[in-house]
């Protein structure tokens, strides 16, 4: 995409956004040039950067089949950004071409190619525009309360979202929001970053370049990520780099950029 043209009223295709900058990483060209020009400043400050997306997604497929393991037949995807290769659906209808699977974000070009990719095929999924900050509003979409049933364990994905959600605005809160409405056998799946393992120069130029592009960032360490998961049971091996929870295969060295974790509701 190389204009504004045509797109929601909602949409500054001036300003750099993160599920943009993310296609844009990934080789996609649903992205404008403030969102490459922001992917390109990060990745030329802190190299390891551009490895990131790769551990995000290899730790969200190794969760999902965990939950498909489980018995999990329903997903939800808080904050899905634009699709990729591997998405949910795809990893979850290989299973079980039933499941549901929903996805929701607030931006809404990134809605607009879910919908568009899902169209194309019978397909038991779909994607919804809303703000995941507002827990009972994403709850009460009709889309999301026709197809999901929290009557039954729900797999619910909050990956590479939180760090866009500052503390002002109390992400215990909203995490405590779909938690609450989650049947027992249910799983929260997260990974967000970290600058714990990181040295402080390096955070800072992270946190710097997010301000500098319009997307700001808040980075967690272990002990304010933990609390994320009051109420849920963590599955071994627990809060990790993303690569260390149940590895499989080889994979280049840690960036150590990232935590992760799956977590049960008894």
């Amino acid at each position: 995409m190389d204009t504004g043209a045509g797109l929601p009223r909602d949409v500054d295709a001036t300003r750099a956004n993160d599920a943009r900058l993310c296609d844009f990483a990934l080789g996609g060209k649903d992205n404008f040039a403030a969102d490459r020009t922001a992917a390109l400043k990060l990745a030329d400050a802190l190299e390891e950067t551009r490895y990131l997306l790769s551990e995000w997604h290899r730790f969200r497929v190794r969760a999902l089949e965990t939950l498909l393991d489980a018995g999990v037949r329903q997903f939800l995807e808080l904050g899905c950004g634009m699709p990729v290769r591997n998405n949910v659906h795809d990893i979850v209808h290989a299973r079980d071409p039933q499941a549901p699977v929903v996805y929701v974000d607030i931006d809404a070009v990134a809605v607009t190619h879910f919908l568009a990719l899902l169209s194309s095929k019978a397909t038991a999924a779909t994607a919804v525009q809303a703000d995941i900050r507002d827990p009972a509003g994403v709850l009460g979409h009709p889309e999301i309360a026709a197809r999901l049933d929290f009557d039954r364990p729900i797999g619910v994905l909050l990956i590479a979202v939180l760090h866009l959600i500052g503390d002002e605005e109390d992400p215990n809160r909203i995490i405590a929001g779909y938690r609450e409405a989650m049947a027992p056998g249910s799983h929260l799946v997260y990974s967000d970053l970290s600058g714990e393992e990181q040295p402080a120069d390096q955070v800072a130029t992270y946190v710097r370049i997010g301000e500098e592009v319009g997307i700001p960032v808040t980075m967690r360490g272990r002990t304010r990520t933990s609390q994320f998961f009051d109420g849920f049971d963590l599955l071994e091996p627990g809060l990790v780099s993303p690569p260390d929870w149940r590895p499989s295969g080889v994979s280049r060295p840690h960036t150590r950029w990232l935590l992760g974790a799956v977590g049960r509701k008894p």
